[in-house]
């Protein structure tokens, strides 16, 4: 940025903030925000949504107590962009963070600056994913990049680079709770994000939890065999749960059994993931791991000789979901514990409380793991909101709310004025029963991320409640309808049906009318494709396998060139 733009854009930043500023008798009984975020966290792994897979009671406290969302989506489907959408209110293309590669750019405006300039006191406990030095943030610790499931580092305001011995979501909560009760400021209203690095790969549950949840076994999806048919991008996709999935790191096989059953790697540095993970656990947590995984390991070798294909998917399934869920299950249980203070200390009344994830996750659904697509189960994040008073408890609403619209909310709440900026909406109309000013129809998700791990081709598209218009682009091109109504477990692609002429001219409109309200655009898509693929050709990108880079930077170098 030249020089006299950066005068001009901290001029407009002082007037923007100084607007803000209250007496303390305005910030007096402003509300307290507490905002919890888990990474990856599945809606359908919160019983408030779905029974089958794990009771999540403390979770469900919270929409208990006010709403849960059943539409609630994300404008970008992987960790870093995510976070970069809350805290700015913006999509990707404008707040430029498209993916997990490119730096945050720090010039942008976040709503916690904003409360923190209006009175608010503020703290950030746990993972932000990007940067070690949040703006806005009266005290924050936060885990260096992804952070480490047992005694993790931590980037501290006022200690440094420290290192706490335990398990990882019960020390983010112990740092919570122990902010609460001797560095919060009674006088003042405050802004807590709580956030959890649970249930990010590669997982690794509480030392409680790992003889129950190892033995456990859970209901599979009805798409686990899932073959992508019509849908060209999904079929390239390296998801599989069976053989995109690591042996020793996702599995949890010891190297030395890979050896002895003479399996393979089958994703890059297994078995030092395993190392890097497990290599961590001090000697009691590294005993009863062993107590739980050797017994695991061991009746795996008498079943192995005897397994078919379909067998040995459905047993990494169900490694899956056991170790997916145990972590899960020590995210409730701590959730529970502060919602427990809040309620203790006369906190719940005047304090909105948001339970959500940077986005959704694939568990097991078309046979998949991670995210990024925009089918549903990667799309949707679960969110549950509580506010005393305010929102009518065990209420649900359908409405379609991403993301973007955290930041606009939280802003409406401290009745902090909102930059003009900001792309999102504010929730308060829904969370208030006041629909006659809510007139959202239809949403917009952009995935940039590719080439890169996981094999998701670049793609954008409008969701409405019945339908998606999906168009892929870069490297593969075309377009798909989802009939979210009739096909609600999105298997077909119905763009080129004839009965749909209408519903897919209707969709193009709707598509062309939120790329041009959000402005994005072809050009701006090439200057972000043109950003990375220098990138991924001098091997900076993870996790992407060499046959499949080479032909794409031909392609896009053979376009540079004409």
């Amino acid at each position: 940025m030249k020089k006299h733009q950066i005068l001009l854009a901290s001029l407009i930043f002082t007037v923007v903030l100084s607007s803000c500023k209250k007496n303390n008798s305005e910030t007096k009984n402003r509300p307290n925000i507490v905002f919890i975020m888990s990474d990856d966290h599945a809606y359908q792994a919160i019983s408030a949504y779905d029974t089958s897979l794990i009771n999540t009671p403390n979770i469900d406290r919270i929409a208990k107590l006010g709403m849960l969302f059943t539409n609630a989506s994300v404008t970008n489907s992987i960790c870093a962009p995510s976070r970069a959408t809350i805290l700015t209110g913006k999509h990707s293309h404008i707040n430029g963070k498209v993916d997990n590669v490119s730096p945050f750019d720090t010039t942008n405006v976040t709503f916690p600056q904003l409360l923190q300039k209006s009175g608010y006191q503020t703290a950030m406990f746990g993972k932000l994913h990007f940067g070690n030095n949040p703006k806005g943030f009266d005290q924050f610790k936060i885990l260096p990049g992804q952070g480490s499931y047992y005694n993790p580092d931590f980037i501290t305001k006022n200690e440094g680079e420290i290192n706490v011995s335990g398990y990882v979501t019960d020390i983010i909560t112990d740092m919570t709770i122990d902010w609460l009760e001797s560095e919060r400021k009674k006088e003042d209203p405050f802004l807590l994000m709580y956030l959890h690095k649970a249930p990010h790969r590669s997982w690794l549950m509480a030392e409680r939890h790992m003889d129950e949840f190892t033995q456990k076994e859970f209901r599979e999806p009805k798409t686990l065999f899932d073959k992508h048919e019509g849908m060209p991008a999904a079929k390239v996709a390296k998801m599989n749960i069976d053989g995109d999935m690591g042996w020793a790191a996702d599995s949890k096989l010891y190297p030395d059994v890979m050896d002895e059953l003479s399996l393979e790697e089958q994703i890059g540095y297994d078995k030092l993931r395993f190392e890097m993970g497990v290599g961590r656990l001090n000697e009691t947590q590294r005993a009863n791991f062993d107590k739980a995984y050797r017994r695991v390991a061991e009746d795996f070798k008498k079943k192995y000789p005897k397994m078919t294909d379909e067998d040995l998917a459905k047993w990494r399934y169900q490694r899956y979901m056991q170790d997916y869920l145990g972590t899960i299950k020590s995210v409730d249980e701590n959730v529970g514990r502060v919602l427990d203070y809040l309620e203790q200390n006369d906190l719940m009344e005047n304090t909105i409380i948001v339970y959500t994830s940077d986005q959704g996750f694939y568990l097991g659904e078309h046979g998949w793991f991670d995210k990024r697509f925009v089918y549903d189960e990667s799309l949707k994040t679960p969110l549950l909101v509580s506010w005393p008073e305010r929102i009518k408890a065990n209420s649900v609403s359908n409405e379609l709310v991403q993301n973007l619209d955290f930041a606009q909310t939280f802003l409406d709440v401290a009745e902090v004025e909102q930059p003009d900026d900001m792309q999102g909406e504010s929730l308060i109309p829904i969370l208030t029963n006041n629909l006659d000013d809510w007139k959202r129809e239809a949403v917009y998700y952009h995935y940039y991320e590719h080439p890169s791990e996981h094999n998701v081709n670049r793609h954008y598209a409008a969701i409405t409640k019945d339908y998606k218009l999906i168009h892929h682009y870069f490297d593969l091109d075309y377009w798909e309808l989802i009939d979210r109504k009739k096909d609600p477990l999105e298997q077909h692609n119905y763009y080129d049906d004839p009965s749909y002429k209408e519903i897919r001219k209707e969709m193009h409109k709707k598509l062309d009318d939120l790329r041009e309200l959000y402005g994005d655009n072809e050009k701006i898509s090439q200057e972000y494709i043109d950003d990375f693929m220098p990138l991924a050709k001098d091997g900076k990108v993870f996790g992407v396998e060499k046959p499949i880079l080479d032909p794409i930077i031909e392609k896009w170098e053979a376009t540079k060139n004409n």
